[in-house]
């Protein structure tokens, strides 16, 4: 992969986890924990592409399509995991 390649890559995840935010909700620590699960979420899409065979909408050496499904896939999964509550009362 490119150089211009993975900082369009980087500039897409970013752009995902922004929108996701923005549509979410929240404050300066959600804004970070969207970027940053919508980027591991965009290289695992990406790798899982590579390794599978599976090629979606690819765009030069990036697999837009396949990276885009996994950075969604992630932000709804960190999403949803980051806001169960813990009972703080024990009840033994």
């Amino acid at each position: 992969m490119t150089i211009p390649a993975f900082l369009f890559a980087l500039l897409i995840a970013l752009l995902y986890g922004a929108i996701y935010h923005f549509l979410r909700g929240g404050g300066l620590g959600r804004l970070l924990l969207y970027l940053i699960l919508s980027i591991l979420g965009f290289v695992a899409g990406h790798l899982v592409g590579l390794w599978r065979g599976w090629i979606f909408f690819p765009l030069g050496s990036l697999n837009l399509g396949v990276s885009s499904i996994g950075s969604v896939v992630m932000l709804l999964i960190g999403d949803w995991l980051s806001r169960i509550e813990s009972n703080p009362e024990s009840k033994v």
